[in-house]
């Protein structure tokens, strides 16, 4: 790992107070793909060692594709526990995106190969169905190691996903807007309609569909 960490970082460690609290295992748990009008939501779930050093993994947004690359392997070399879950197009539709981002989150930790004594979530929420002690933390990914780890997994991931989603559908640029509502992807669905991975819950898809419903 090449790039460094931003020196406020060491500071804002949430996880070492949490140890000195008695707490062992503290999971950090991040997502990537709430806004997106196409592919899945993922999750991330990631529990470091207190003597784990992770030099250059900051919040995945402030890294680049390279950077986020090279971390990926090394943060789950490094963790103690690391777990990734997806919830599809078709879920997000059912139970809408809020619904099943806390859904892959709940799994990501349930699906750990160690029992967690204390989770902390990045955002303002924090899973109702997680039987677990933790706390939503506004942030999450600037100030706790855990969380920037696992917002690297979860971001490279979808990323990863939504490149094998361009080779099945290539004429809407997945593999560069990875879903966005971007220009190119919003033209793409007006000439070639939404797939089965586009989210059909999600305004701009919606609308197209009923606009082609009143024109049939």
């Amino acid at each position: 790992m090449k790039s460094k960490q931003p020196d406020d970082f060491k500071w804002l460690d949430l996880e070492r107070a949490l140890w000195k609290q008695g707490f062992r295992l503290v999971a950090g748990v991040d997502e990537a793909g709430r806004g997106p009008l196409a592919g899945p939501v993922v999750t991330a779930a990631v529990v470091l060692r207190p003597d784990t050093d992770l030099p250059g993994v900051i919040d995945s947004k402030r890294m680049s594709g390279a950077q986020r690359e090279e971390a990926f392997d090394y943060i789950l070399a490094n963790s103690l526990a690391a777990s990734v879950t997806a919830v599809s197009a078709k879920a997000i539709d059912r139970i809408n995106i809020l619904n099943a981002t806390m859904l892959a989150m709940t799994r990501s930790i349930g699906r750990m190969d160690r029992v967690v004594d204390y989770v902390l979530v990045d955002g303002n929420r924090y899973p109702k169905e997680l039987a677990v002690p933790g706390e939503a933390v506004v942030g999450g990914d600037g100030r706790s190691r855990s969380i920037a780890a696992a917002s690297v997994l979860a971001k490279v991931t979808r990323d990863r996903l939504m490149v094998k989603l361009d080779r099945l559908h290539p004429q809407y640029g997945f593999a560069r807007n990875k879903g966005y509502g971007t220009a190119e992807h919003i033209k793409a669905i007006q000439r070639h309609g939404p797939t089965a991975h586009h989210r059909y819950s999600f305004r701009p898809i919606r609308q197209h569909v009923f606009r082609f419903e009143d024109d049939r």
